[in-house]
């Protein structure tokens, strides 16, 4: 039997409700395959712990996880607390300090979800957004001077290297090549931006001679959002920066039905750290404690994290077992225009996994 050591860190808002949820799928998947087994550990990280301790998380915090198989995350958000504080002080240090500088995100609408675009069957959109997930835009290089004064300037500056976009690039085109339409687009703003992303572009076409068998094109970012709403059906694999990727990504998530669905993963390749996945919906606050979360990211960033792990047919249960749920509207949360509450999507899942294998 392999038995895997995750880490539960439920953050924020709504994450401490979706992620016990999320542990109660991976437990019967336990249940269900003789050759599986998950021993969760629960760390109490985020903004209650902020309140007591003035840090998101303990200073040892990456030593404390560095031996577990991977990580499962809820959200980072308090509306008491600065956002730049929840998310360096947690999520972007976990990320950074374990190197997972691919953020990878997956779109298709589900069985018995509607889309915005009204599409005619569900194959018109089945994305991947490969997000650069450790410098760029969010490198944290920056800051402030002469501040309250008439003078006062403040910096962010987006930092690329081209270790960092080789790397990123690869990754990306190599995810293209294992998909069936092996085509990338990759979303740039070298107009505008003539530095960097002229450097992001010529990498691109570098890394791409590499990959004959792979179809590969650029896209300015502004063109691509509209490409993403007018003709879904021309992409398949997108690679983009920090914070383009940020943005396209919630697009997709929103154009795929709703954010309540979407899962991502924080993926070290190398595997040298562990991976975190995290659905990508934010600590909601507004609905916390009601009972409307959607878990349905939450349990498809639970596939993406078995398919890490290469625990496939686990995998592949759990997604038939989610559509299953959604194909069925009574199963539905508040996100999704229905009525269905956090603990009856799990319990429907939960069953689901049952007949499913």
């Amino acid at each position: 039997m392999k038995l895997y050591n995750i880490a539960l860190i439920p953050g924020d808002g709504i994450g401490k409700e979706v992620i016990p949820a999320g542990q109660k799928i991976l437990q019967t998947l336990g249940e269900l395959e003789p050759h599986l087994s998950f021993e969760c550990s629960v760390f109490d990280w985020g903004g209650d712990y902020y309140r007591l301790h003035h840090k998101m998380m303990p200073e040892d915090g990456l030593h404390q996880l560095k031996g577990m198989d991977a990580i499962l995350f809820g959200s980072a958000g308090d509306p008491d607390i600065a956002d730049h504080i929840t998310l360096w002080g947690l999520r972007l240090k976990i990320c950074q300090g374990f190197d997972q500088y691919a953020n990878v995100r997956p779109t298709r609408i589900l069985p018995g979800i509607d889309s915005p675009l009204k599409l005619k069957h569900d194959g018109d959109l089945d994305w991947v957004i490969v997000r650069e997930n450790s410098e760029g835009e969010y490198s944290g290089v920056g800051g402030r001077v002469h501040t309250g004064h008439p003078i006062e300037v403040a910096t962010d500056v987006s930092m690329m290297t081209r270790t960092g976009v080789q790397r990123i690039m690869r990754y990306a085109f190599r995810l293209a090549q294992s998909r069936a339409k092996k085509h990338l687009t990759v979303v740039t703003k070298s107009n505008a931006q003539r530095h960097a992303m002229v450097m992001w572009d010529e990498i691109a076409a570098e890394v791409g001679s590499e990959f004959p068998d792979v179809r590969w094109e650029k896209e300015l970012v502004d063109a691509a959002t509209a490409r993403m709403v007018n003709r879904p059906q021309t992409l398949d694999t997108m690679v983009a920066t920090n914070l383009h990727a940020d943005i396209l990504s919630d697009l997709a998530a929103a154009l795929a039905g709703s954010l309540g669905i979407a899962p991502t993963g924080n993926i070290d390749p190398e595997k040298r750290y562990p991976s975190m996945f995290e659905p990508i919906h934010g600590s909601a606050f507004d609905i916390m404690g009601k009972g409307w979360a959607n878990p349905i990211g939450t349990f498809w960033s639970c596939v993406m994290m078995l398919e890490h792990l290469n625990e496939l047919k686990a995998a592949e249960r759990l997604m038939k077992a989610i559509e299953h749920v959604t194909a069925q509207k009574q199963y539905h949360t508040r996100d999704l225009a229905g009525v269905a509450t956090t603990s009856q999507v799990t319990q429907a899942v939960i069953e689901a996994l049952g007949h499913v294998g």
